[in-house]
C-alpha cells in the first residue's frame, strides 16, 4: 500500500521541505533514543485504536521516530480510552476539527471517508498529512509514495505488462475483521454457525473474491485502485495492468503473484540480483527446499519477502517473468510506508 502526502505548500517533491531544528533522518540518527525532544515535530495519529494506528505506535517507538508532542485521535466512541506509549499514558481524544491546531505532522488511517473530511482542515492549519486510505491517491497534485520505489530502480527496465493476482489477509479489512476471522474459526471447529457481520459470509476455511463493489466493466474497485495506483507510482501511465484481487484466510500479509513482461530481454538471475540489493525487499527463492515466501513468515516483519523467481515460458526469450510477493499489509504497507516518509520531512 502506498501512502499519500498532502500540504498546502507541498505540490511535487517534498523533500524540499526544510527540516525540523534538532532533527535528524533515520540514516543519521544514532542509537541513543531521541523520540521525546523539545525540537522536534508535534504528530498526531488518527485512527490510533484501530489496526493500523496501532502499528502506527508501535513502528514510531521502534524506529525512534523524534516527537516534541503527540495526540491520540479517534472516533467519539473511542474518545477516554487510555494508550500506553513509550512509558507514558494518553488518553485518546475525539478527532474534531480543531484537533490539528498546532500539529506537524499527522497520520491517517482511519478510512476514506475520514481522511476526505479531515486531511483537508489539517492541511488548512499548516499540518503535513501522511494518508493511509484512498482518498486522495488519484489526486492531481498529491504525491503516491512508496519510500523504496524510484526510477532510477527501474532504469534501463521496462515493463510493458503485469498481470497480478491478490491474496488479501483479514487485516486489509481492519482489527473487527481480523476479529471475526478469529471467531469464525472457531466457531466453525465446533459446529457451529459462524458469525458473518464484516464480509456477510462465510470466511474461515474459506477464499472470495475481493469484497469491494463491481464496477460495470467487471473489475471490482480493488483491481481498479491496483492498475491505476501502479501506474502513478511508476509514474509510467501506458504500462499495461490486470488484476484479480482475492480474500484469504489469512490474519494479517497479504501475498501476490505478479506476471511481467518486458521490453527489452532480462534473465532471471539478473532479476534476482536486484532484488537482492532493492532496499525493504529480502529474497527467499529455496528450489531445493522447496522454500519460498508465506504471509506468516513475512508478519510482523518490515521487508518484503520475494520468490518463485522464474522465467515465464510461455513467452519466448527472456522478456517475461514470474513472482511470488508476501508482504505485511498492517505494517509494511501502512504504518511503516507513513513512518518513512514522515522521516523524509524531518
Amino acid at each position: 500500500m502506498a501512502s499519500q502526502l498532502t500540504h498546502q505548500h507541498l505540490h511535487s517533491h517534498f523533500l524540499a521541505r526544510p527540516r525540523f531544528p534538532g532533527s535528524t533522518s533515520r540514516l543519521c540518527r544514532s542509537r541513543v533514543r531521541m523520540s521525546l525532544q523539545e525540537n522536534a515535530p508535534s504528530l498526531a495519529v488518527v485512527g490510533v485504536t484501530g489496526a493500523v494506528g496501532q502499528e502506527f505506535l508501535s513502528v514510531l517507538a521502534d524506529r525512534d521516530f523524534p516527537y516534541r508532542s503527540i495526540k491520540m485521535l479517534a472516533s467519539k466512541r473511542s474518545a477516554g480510552q487510555n494508550i500506553a506509549f513509550q512509558d507514558r499514558n494518553y488518553v485518546v481524544e475525539e478527532l474534531t476539527e480543531d484537533s490539528f491546531n498546532g500539529v506537524d505532522i499527522a497520520l491517517f488511517s482511519a478510512g476514506g471517508s475520514i481522511s476526505k473530511e479531515f486531511g483537508p482542515l489539517a492541511v488548512d492549519r499548516g499540518t503535513i498529512v501522511v494518508d493511509n486510505s484512498s482518498a486522495f491517491r488519484m489526486q492531481d497534485g498529491v504525491p503516491l509514495v512508496i519510500p523504496e520505489v524510484n526510477p532510477e530502480a527501474m532504469e534501463g527496465i521496462k515493463v510493458l505488462r503485469m498481470v497480478v493476482s491478490t491474496y488479501q489477509a483479514a487485516s486489509g479489512a481492519g482489527a473487527a475483521a481480523m476479529r471475526e476471522l478469529e471467531q469464525q474459526t472457531h466457531e466453525v471447529l465446533a459446529g457451529k454457525q459462524p458469525t458473518c457481520k464484516i464480509f456477510q459470509r462465510q470466511y474461515a476455511f474459506n477464499l472470495f473474491s475481493h469484497n469491494s463493489s463491481v464496477l460495470p466493466n467487471g473489475y471490482n474497485e480493488e483491481e481498479m485502485k491496483l492498475i491505476k495506483e501502479t501506474r502513478k507510482i511508476w509514474n509510467y501511465k501506458d504500462v499495461k495492468v490486470t488484476a484479480t484481487c482475492i480474500r484469504v484466510p489469512v490474519m494479517r500479509a497479504h501475498a501476490e503473484s505478479v506476471n511481467l513482461q518486458f521490453e527489452n530481454p532480462l534473465n532471471e538471475d539478473t532479476a534476482r540480483d536486484i532484488l537482492k540489493n532493492a532496499p525493504g525487499v529480502v529474497v527467499i527463492d529455496d528450489r531445493a527446499s522447496n522454500n519460498f515466501p508465506t504471509p506468516l513468515e513475512v508478519s510482523n516483519k518490515d521487508d518484503v519477502a520475494v520468490g518463485r523467481i522464474r522465467r515465464d515460458v510461455s513467452q519466448d526469450g527472456n522478456f517475461g517473468l514470474d513472482i511470488f510477493v508476501c508482504g505485511d499489509q498492517i505494517r509494511k504497507g501502512a504504518a511503516l510506508n507513513a513512518v518513512q516518509i514522515a522521516e523524509m520531512l524531518l
